[in-house]
């Protein structure tokens, strides 16, 4: 006899995931190789103490759904509050520019400062949302050491993640953004713009794509003067070299170090009491540091 033909029955679901994933997988290759405008998407949060919060993501096929948690603006509720004057730098969307900005309140300013000009838009958004519990300005320059211009490059070409250039030559890809972005002094900025604000100045965060040494370097002068605490990344492509220069330009102010886990109120928090201790972690880690 000859074998017996075993027909699977009609699955609707696996059929319906299998074409969600193609079409998902067809949708991240188009966004990864032909540059194009991806809109918002507002999304409605309820928060068990802020309430309801309006969030824009961003349709790009390439982008996380990040989402807003209470844990997460309880972890910055630990270090601002209400009425102070807090600044977020490589912002994206606003992901943590808004959580900033709940915790500071109505009464209090966030900046989130990004040069990426397709995610600068959703960040613009998202400035304009929930104006009743926040004060976001959204601003599209990097930071710099001086006042001067750059090119923004991405790996991929709808510019979901980047960095700045001196040169269209770039390790962060071959996509260049045809309109120089700028960069600015921080110091100077806030001086000249939000200077009633400057002795507000509690908390400071940086997300710059492996450039967070650099940027913490080009702002001393305000980590030395105003004591904010401070969230950085340590970049797990950097050098153990740059690894510890980045804990050196924070721990010369007088401050203590800590991994975080992730932000969240109840993260797995640990000391860093050396700069030779922030090598022990070979992946992308957060720190925060308090002044003394």
């Amino acid at each position: 006899m000859g074998e017996l033909l075993t027909i699977l029955p009609y699955n609707p679901n696996l059929n319906h995931r299998m074409f969600t994933y193609f079409r998902d997988s067809f949708r991240r290759k188009i966004a990864r190789r032909y540059t194009k405008e991806y809109p918002s998407l507002i999304n409605h949060y309820q928060l068990e103490k802020d309430g309801q919060i309006d969030f824009a993501e961003w349709a790009n096929p390439l982008a996380t759904r990040l989402g807003l948690k209470q844990e997460t603006v309880d972890f910055f509720r630990k270090f601002i509050k209400e009425g102070d004057f807090v600044i977020d730098i490589g912002a994206n969307i606003g992901d943590t520019t808004v959580p900033m900005g709940l915790a500071a309140g109505k009464s209090g300013l966030a900046l989130g400062f990004d040069p990426n000009p397709y995610v600068f838009k959703i960040l613009k958004e998202n400035a304009t949302l929930n104006q009743d519990k926040l004060s976001i300005h959204a601003l599209p320059f990097a930071i710099s050491v001086e006042e001067e211009e750059f090119f923004f490059i991405s790996s991929e070409a709808s510019f979901v993640n980047g960095g700045i250039s001196p040169t269209k030559e770039s390790r962060h890809g071959k996509f260049v953004y045809p309109e120089k972005i700028k960069g600015i002094p921080l110091m100077h900025f806030l001086e000249t713009n939000y200077g009633d604000w400057l002795p507000k100045l509690s908390f400071i965060k940086v997300d710059t794509e492996g450039y967070d040494k650099e940027i913490l370097k080009s702002i001393s002068d305000l980590i030395a003067k105003y004591k904010p605490v401070i969230v950085a990344e340590s970049f797990e492509h950097n050098s153990p070299a740059d690894k510890m220069e980045l804990f050196e330009a924070i721990a010369k102010h007088g401050y203590d170090i800590f991994y975080f886990e992730e932000f969240e109120s109840t993260a797995k928090v640990v000391s860093i009491p050396a700069k030779e201790d922030i090598t022990k972690w070979h992946i992308n880690i957060n720190i925060y540091a308090v002044p003394r």
